[in-house]
């Protein structure tokens, strides 16, 4: 106001007034919060179709429709972690509804299901494909990978592909349960501010 031209109080540049306009330490970190686990969440539907575009080949079976391009590319039978980690991006539409209206409950179960639906069938995966990935790693540059008993799908090992998803994937769930944390530390800070107003 005083640089507007208007009332000035003596020796003041209204400068004094600027402690009024900082906003406080666990809002800023809620704001950048929430706006990084939207990212993750991004990420997370991005990964989701990827594991949609491997799984459309069953898809389309089981719906009995034929698409010769599909077939052709001869991809390998999923297993079952495949759908449940599916199920996993269901968990985004409460992650999201949790943080539109600061709800730690359901931030929380989001947490959860991220830890399990997420993280679990991934793990189930690394566990799985644990003796293919090793013995293409550790095979002589002299023997063939026919020869070794590991799975290929268009020359390429299949276990080690499944290994490059499963360190994608984990970095976007490690993320997104890391910056939930983060939220939470904020918004239980901002409603301790609260009760001892």
């Amino acid at each position: 106001m005083a640089s507007r031209g208007g009332f000035m109080v003596t020796g003041t540049n209204g400068a004094d007034y600027e402690h009024r306009e900082k906003i406080a330490i666990q809002y800023q970190l809620s704001a950048l919060n929430k706006s990084r686990l939207k990212y993750c969440v991004f990420f997370h539907h991005v990964l989701f179709l990827v594991m949609v575009a491997k799984l459309s080949a069953d898809i389309l079976d089981k719906l009995d429709i034929f698409i010769l391009e599909i077939e052709e590319l001869q991809i390998p039978q999923p297993l079952w972690w495949e759908y449940i980690w599916c199920i996993s991006l269901l968990l985004s539409f409460i992650g999201l509804a949790a943080l539109k209206r600061n709800n730690i409950k359901q931030l929380r179960r989001y947490m959860y299901g991220i830890a399990i639906l997420g993280f679990g069938p991934l793990l189930y995966c690394l566990i799985y494909y644990c003796g293919d990935v090793w013995r293409y790693l550790t095979k002589d540059e002299d023997e063939d990978s026919s020869e070794i008993d590991i799975e290929l799908w268009q020359g390429y090992p299949y276990g080690l592909l499944w290994y490059a998803f499963v360190f994608l994937a984990s970095q976007v769930h490690f993320f997104q349960l890391y910056f939930s944390f983060n939220l939470l530390k904020a918004w239980r800070a901002r409603g301790a501010l609260r009760k001892s107003d």
